[in-house]
């Protein structure tokens, strides 16, 4: 018997897709994040966590349905996003520090721009 070829383009599925765990608080819980298709790419991801998209983000998961595999994310995201904060001038918001801070495997170091400004 022969098997039907798939209406799904096999391009929108055999990618990593980053799905993203928020904390609403105390009375309404965490929930997965509910995301348009193209919005699960890992750059994406990391603008929307980085412009306030999720204001308390607790776990990252990364899967590839076609490949079969899924994986906690969370550390790679930390570190990425670790990077990124240390690599502009950019307000960072306390909860994103505190997600980068319990999360991040990796320690950066950041080179403060000379002169600092307001030191005599």
């Amino acid at each position: 018997m022969r098997s039907s070829p798939s209406i799904v383009p096999a391009d929108r599925l055999d990618r990593d897709i980053y799905l993203v765990l928020e904390d609403f608080g105390a009375c309404a819980g965490s929930a997965w994040r509910e995301t348009d298709e193209g919005d699960t790419d890992l750059e994406t991801v990391l603008q929307d966590i980085i412009s306030g998209q999720y204001a308390y983000p607790v776990r990252i998961v990364c899967f590839n349905a076609v490949e079969g595999w899924s994986r906690d994310a969370t550390p790679d995201v930390a570190d990425a996003l670790a990077e990124r904060v240390a690599n502009t001038d950019a307000e960072i918001r306390p909860a994103l520090q505190d997600f980068i801070k319990a999360n991040a495997r990796r320690r950066l170091d950041v080179q403060l721009a000379l002169p600092l400004r307001g030191v005599g």
